[in-house]
């Protein structure tokens, strides 16, 4: 993590990471103004906090109440060295605790992350540099003893030299890539975060058998997400960048829409119209993309060519954007490897699909073919020893596809988790199966798995499939764990062979596409640095329903995104307006602004947390309508996940908005106790704002400019460094 320190008055400092500020000062014994804890302070506080946030995972996960537990810790200076200190954390637990879950607090305790660090001890690197933006290399790996490197099955270089020109290409953008933690909680399992120092938002994990296969998955992650633009996917890109001379790509294509607001005749083929618009609804203003908000300028167009015959065929970045998520997008250090990648992953998401919503069980991996793979099988070992039982299951529906699966049961809370993956290679697939598995999780992670159920509609309805795409979180059958399998075992192979074994892998793939009668569409992205590329296969490989496009598309921020950014400087008849819009779109009232118009506001600000509901709220409370901004405020309250203070102020404001609306209470008989109870500060806003002198409490101004929207900002700056070097490769 990147913690950036500014000086201000006196001796007080202020340290930035993330979107959270962190003032420090010193006692006014040193000189300081005591107006905050110092630096020291500050990290023996973090070894306590880290310490009881333990303690509340555990208790959490055990349905353990925590009210009555109670934490403190005391540092024991040696006296003969200042710098040698004991930290004795102490724990008061309630008489009802049992003794198991004493010990497995104590424990908890005992895995604190800083005390680990601390007991560790961190090497510190102090060092000069000529510009702390421009050191872009924040990646630290040990050199391999291998002279020739590490080769892994699927990749056409040693991991170490893929590692390097990875790096090499995100420092010469300018990107600081930072791993935030690692992971490796049994063996030959590896797994990493990383992201984007001044935008955390820009973030990728990676799996692997060993740290460096880990570090070269997250790193290939995030180099196909920048290609594809993935990062920024529903994001208001500025205004710069959607009047500029391309917003995606130099060789995207805009079309206008026809008459009657007909899609254009330059977009898609006679393939893809009759599954992206079976009823004939879809419109060419379905299509604008979110990204510009520049309508007038018409459908933002990307090429990609039809697998089939060399075709160029226009998608509407939109669509891809609405349907595709990240599916089927890949890099490599060649195109075959980053195609093999693609449609890998295309398969495991569409047989799993498959295999989720038909209830369909699966064949058991034989003992025998499992002994092949003693790397794979000391990590299913680790997971059986701490009280996961686990399950391999040849998820290839009898041998036509190049898919594996691990399931992990657990008994303690009776949840299960499918993790699938796939690849030509029966091994690969097996191993990364095992690896999604874990990836990112810790033991305590693995309490949160959701129950199986033989509820049918549970597992078929649509934003379950959404939930496995997204982390494998969501429901699995009963019938998934039958002992009589839909299919017979089949020890599959779908590698190739030598120095082309990619491309021939690809071919196979390819193959198996036609043979389904699908066709497949290709992008080819390498204006970074870097191949990539990102493969369609139009009613196969969606993840979002087809009807997105007309019921929940994204670019209904187009309808909201100016006024919203421009609110406080809106008259009453287009606050009215605004409010009519959002009433009658019938969206959903917890759905949360920054979701609504693709701004990425800090989450610790009244923006971060604002809701279509209470958006409502304060436009009525500006508006004086009271009886409306009454029936609202009372449901923000029955159903607030706001922050404590956010609903001390409507609770102030329901009960002064409960005297104005009774004709027979006058607002001056209560005052003082409404003071007494809600303090001056908050009635003073709550007043102003029935009076008109506040207007959206909380709400810092700002416009389509995006002024004071700091994390949205740095979001930007991100797309920049594509967008320029982009510019520079087509000489623009």
């Amino acid at each position: 993590m990147e913690i950036k320190v500014n000086f201000l008055d006196n001796l007080r400092l202020e340290a930035k990471f993330d979107d959270f500020t962190v003032v420090a000062d010193q006692p006014i014994r040193y000189k300081g103004d005591g107006s905050a804890p110092g630096p020291f302070d500050y990290f023996l506080a973090s070894s306590a906090l880290c310490a009881a946030y333990f303690v509340k995972l555990y208790c959490d996960t055990r349905n353990i109440p925590t009210e009555n537990i109670r934490l403190s810790q005391n540092n024991i200076v040696d006296p003969e060295n200042r710098y040698n200190h004991i930290f004795k954390i102490q724990v008061e637990l309630p008489a009802d605790i049992s003794a198991k879950d004493r010990q497995g607090i104590l424990r908890s305790i005992d895995r604190c992350t800083v005390k680990k660090v601390v007991q560790n001890g961190p090497e510190f690197v102090i060092e000069e540099v000529d510009n702390l933006d421009a050191d872009a290399q924040a990646l630290l790996m040990p050199q391999s003893a291998s002279a020739e490197g590490t080769h892994i099955l699927g990749k056409d270089l040693p991991l170490e030299q893929t590692i390097a020109n990875m790096s090499s290409i995100l420092a010469d953008l300018g990107m600081k890539i930072e791993i935030a933690s690692w992971r490796n909680i049994v063996p030959n399992v590896w797994s990493l975060h990383i992201r984007d120092a001044h935008s955390p938002m820009c973030f990728t994990n990676g799996k692997g058998a060993t740290k460096e296969g880990a570090l070269a998955s997250a790193l290939g992650e995030f180099i196909e997400r920048l290609n594809c633009n993935f990062f920024y996917n529903d994001q208001f890109w500025g205004e710069d960048i959607a009047d500029a001379a391309f917003v995606h790509y130099p060789n995207e294509r805009w079309f206008q829409p026809g008459r009657k607001d007909a899609l254009p005749t330059e977009i898609l083929d006679e393939y893809c119209l009759p599954i992206y618009n079976p009823e004939g609804e879809l419109r060419g203003s379905h299509l604008y993309d979110t990204n510009s908000g520049n309508i007038e300028r018409g459908i933002c167009s990307l090429p990609y060519v039809r697998q089939s015959d060399g075709e160029v065929v226009y998608f509407p970045s939109n669509l891809i954007e609405n349907l595709y998520l990240s599916n089927g997008m890949s890099a490599g250090n060649t195109l075959a490897e980053a195609q093999v990648q693609c449609l890998s992953e295309i398969f495991e998401r569409a047989v799993k699909r498959e295999i989720l919503e038909g209830e369909l069980a699966l064949p058991d991996v034989p003992q025998d073919v499992l002994a092949k793979y003693p790397g794979i099988l000391a990590g299913i070992q680790g997971l059986e020893e701490q009280g996961f039982p686990v399950l391999v299951k040849d998820a290839s529906l009898g041998g036509e596809f190049p898919v594996m699966c691990v399931t992990l049961m657990n008994p303690r809370t009776g949840g299960v988790f499918a993790s699938f993956g796939a690849h030509p290679s029966f091994e690969v697939a097996l191993e990364r199966s095992l690896t999604e598995l874990l990836q990112g999780r810790s033991f305590e992670g693995l309490n949160d798995l959701p129950r199986p159920t033989f509820e049918g509609q549970a597992v078929t309805e649509p934003n379950n499939f959404v939930e496995h795409f997204i982390d494998s979180s969501g429901v699995v059958s009963w019938r998934f764990f039958s002992a009589k399998s839909d299919y017979e075992f089949v020890e599959w192979d779908f590698s190739g062979e030598g120095e082309s074994s990619n491309a021939d892998e690809a071919a196979t793939l390819f193959g198996i596409l036609a043979d389904l009668g699908k066709e497949a569409y290709m992008a080819v992205y390498d204006d970074l640095g870097a191949t990539a590329c990102r493969i369609l296969v139009p009613g196969y490989s969606e993840i979002y329903p087809v009807d997105d496009l007309i019921w929940d598309n994204t670019n209904k921020a187009l309808f909201f995104r100016a006024d919203i950014l421009n609110l406080h400087s809106l008259d009453e008849d287009e606050l009215q307006a605004l409010a009519e819009r959002l009433e009658e779109s019938e969206l959903d009232d917890y759905t949360d602004i920054t979701t609504l118009i693709g701004i990425e506001f800090d989450d610790n600000t009244a923006w971060g947390q604002l809701t279509i509901l209470e958006l409502k709220l304060l436009i009525y409370v500006a508006l004086q309508q009271f009886e409306e901004a009454r029936e609202l405020v009372e449901t923000f309250l029955q159903f607030n996940d706001n922050t404590v203070e956010r609903g001390l102020f409507y609770q102030a404001l329901n009960v002064v908005l409960e005297v104005l609306l009774d004709d027979e209470l006058e607002l001056e008989d209560y005052q003082v106790n409404f003071r007494r109870m809600f303090g001056d500060e908050r009635m003073d806003a709550v007043l102003g704002s029935v009076e008109g002198s506040v207007r959206f409490f909380g709400l810092a101004p700002t416009s389509m400019k995006l002024e004071g929207l700091d994390r949205h900002q740095r979001l930007i700056d991100s797309y920049k460094k594509l967008h320029a070097a982009r510019g520079r490769v087509a000489g623009q």
